[in-house]
């Protein structure tokens, strides 16, 4: 995993996120990670706006310690966006964004 110059404590935490045995992280340490890699917004309503490479994901902050699965799966997928995945190297995104509406490219027919 490519460390992309991050502390030893990042790093870690990292390779956390990636392990998909670990299934308890702490959120204080995503959030120090998250804040290191990206841009973290709290927001009035106590959520945050993090932006990673192209990727942007509101969070809830739990109400316990760890973060639950479904945000693990969600940091995961942005961290991966972004170069950070566990071989360091960006994820190529395969989604299709023609929407049919002129929102992508040019307009489709539809004869």
């Amino acid at each position: 995993m490519a460390d992309h110059g991050l502390s030893n404590h990042h790093s870690s935490t990292l390779a956390e996120i990636f392990d998909h045995q670990k299934h308890s992280i702490e959120w204080r340490k995503v959030e120090s990670l998250l804040n290191a890699v990206g841009t973290v917004t709290r927001k009035h309503n106590g959520h945050l706006k993090v932006e990673v490479g192209p990727e942007t994901e509101t969070f809830e902050v739990p109400h316990g310690k760890e973060i639950n699965r479904q945000q693990l799966v969600d940091i995961r997928r942005m961290l991966s966006e972004a170069g950070y995945g566990p071989d360091g190297k960006a994820v190529e995104d395969q989604r299709d964004r023609d929407y049919r509406d002129n929102r992508w490219g040019d307009p489709v027919d539809e004869a």
